[in-house]
């Protein structure tokens, strides 16, 4: 018996994550070295940011003295350590913990979609520095969405809530006693 693929099965690759978007790699590199004002080299997007000196120096672009110490070469784990400088430095500036990329999604390459995103995320805080006047990538982020509700409105709301709390008719879990003991009947 064999089984279909699902329809959007095309989207993911072999570590089970969302596939590549070259396009959104392309847009990512050309705002860091756009920002960085220096020409884009040649070579493949997870390369390029490899070793964590391109986002160190973007950080230190977005928010001067982030990361004191940048190890342009050395071993593995030195380089490693400019990769988690950057993530504690974006942290810092105000990209959200859980946008952030693990070191082993860029260095290992295991989880190259995460750190495009990580670095949208980036992209999306820097609208929230005024400080910033560079380009931003990605989406604008919204300022307000206020609301204003009549009395009527609130009232007619606390009507709903009570109705989806439920009724029990007085039901209760009085009798059960302590959990794991039988009900003897």
């Amino acid at each position: 018996m064999t089984l279909a693929a699902p329809a959007d099965a095309s989207r993911l690759w072999a570590g089970g994550f969302e596939a590549r978007n070259k396009d959104q790699e392309e847009e990512v590199l050309t705002w860091i070295y756009t920002i960085l004002g220096e020409p884009r080299p040649k070579g493949e997007y997870e390369d390029i940011l490899k070793d964590g000196v391109v986002l160190c120096k973007l950080i230190n672009k977005l928010a001067p003295g982030s990361v004191k110490k940048i190890q342009e070469r050395g071993t593995n784990f030195q380089l490693m350590e400019n990769i988690q400088r950057f993530q504690a430095a974006i942290k810092k500036y105000g990209v959200p913990e859980e946008e952030i990329f693990q070191t082993a999604d860029l260095f290992e390459r295991r989880n190259i979609p995460q750190v495009t995103l990580c670095l949208y995320a980036l992209g999306r805080i820097t609208q929230k520095h005024p400080e910033f006047t560079g380009p931003h990538l990605g989406p604008k982020m919204a300022e307000k969405n206020e609301r204003t509700f009549t009395e009527e409105q609130l009232r007619a709301h606390n009507a709903e809530l009570n109705l989806q709390m439920g009724y029990n008719k007085g039901a209760s879990q009085s009798g059960l006693g302590a959990f794991g003991n039988t009900r003897h009947m």
